[in-house]
């Protein structure tokens, strides 16, 4: 009796692994697109998911965005329930415009994946993302000049999210979803070099690959695993450190931070801003940056510009972010 094709014994090898920490009798999401990676990983769960006794259902997302697509989403469903996935559901879903046509679907993508989440009670959603879209997401992300926790990249596991397929490239997904006898569809927005990621999949990383040789998708994936390593054991120092920075009133102790790596420093002074009502999209590293200098580089300064209309500024001894006429000020 012989085996799977090897493709599609790696992705369900891979799919396996990943629904190891689900109990028995929960239910899995897959989150497919239609396209050859969502598809395979779809045609992996449908596989392994009851075997090891849970449930497997799938959810496809319409943003709407091309002609058609109200079509193909009911297409993509009908394959989920050819595949034996339950329930399934299709969402249309409205993409605004905040944060770019990359950023705003992606938005529109997530909320809707958490809200059939919570419908279904599903212990987890499976998304299609292989090692290359790891690649890729290094690349935009070192472009913007990111730290080591946004260049760790996707992580496998994210509270309800799991990425089974991370550790394998693109070209092994896509065999094994041919392989399975499964139709593809092929996103143009994928080939369309008025994206970032498209510039990056179509030219940047074939540039690379050709100038350095092989093996430079697997190379960035690996250095994300290794960042993400780092940045959990500087969270991990950030919050031992935490309690002591905050100690003897509000805001943060400037005394006590800077006896601190600017690595752990400048987390407690992003985690301030943030509890302090700055957006998370909107703070950069210049914003913690100008904390950093009320800390190491205090010579009387009145107060740093932050997203959100907060300042932040140092008094007393404490670093503290509040909204300009405040009273009193917010506790960091």
């Amino acid at each position: 009796m012989t085996g799977p094709p090897p493709a599609v014994a790696a992705v369900r090898r891979a799919v396996r692994r990943a629904l190891g920490r689900l109990g028995p009798g929960d239910l899995v999401l897959v989150a497919c697109s239609g396209g050859a990676d969502s598809l395979a990983l779809a045609g992996a769960a449908a596989f392994a998911a009851p075997r090891l006794g849970l449930r497997a259902g799938g959810v496809t997302v319409d943003h709407g965005l091309q002609p058609g697509s109200a079509e193909r989403a009911a297409a993509v469903a009908a394959t989920l329930r050819g595949l034996g996935l339950d329930p399934v559901d299709s969402v249309a879903v409205r993409v605004g415009a905040e944060g770019g046509p990359e950023g705003a679907a992606r938005t529109a993508r997530y909320t809707a994946l958490d809200t059939a989440a919570r419908r279904h009670g599903a212990a987890a959603v499976l998304l299609g993302h292989t090692r290359d879209d790891q690649a890729e997401t290094v690349l935009l992300r070192l472009a913007r000049g990111s730290g080591a926790r946004s260049l760790a990249g996707m992580p496998a596991d994210t509270g309800r999210y799991l990425r089974p397929l991370l550790g394998l490239p693109r070209a092994q997904v896509r065999t094994a979803c041919a392989d399975m006898g499964l139709t593809a569809w092929a996103d143009p927005h994928n080939a369309d070099f008025a994206y970032a990621r498209a510039r990056v999949r179509h030219a940047a990383l074939p540039a690379l690959e050709e100038a350095l040789g092989p093996g430079v998708a697997e190379a960035l994936a690996r250095t994300a695993d290794l960042l993400r390593d780092d940045a959990d054991a500087l969270e991990e120092w950030a919050d031992s450190a935490e309690a002591g920075a905050r100690a003897g009133g509000p805001g943060l102790d400037a005394a006590a931070l800077a006896a601190l790596p600017r690595a752990v420093r400048t987390r407690l002074l992003r985690r301030a801003a943030l509890a302090a009502g700055c957006p998370a999209g909107a703070l950069g590293a210049v914003h913690v940056a100008g904390l950093d200098r009320l800390v190491t580089a205090w010579r009387g300064q009145s107060h740093v510009d932050l997203p959100g209309g907060r300042r932040g500024r140092r008094a007393g001894g404490r670093i503290l972010v509040d909204a300009p006429g405040d009273t009193g000020f917010a506790r960091a």
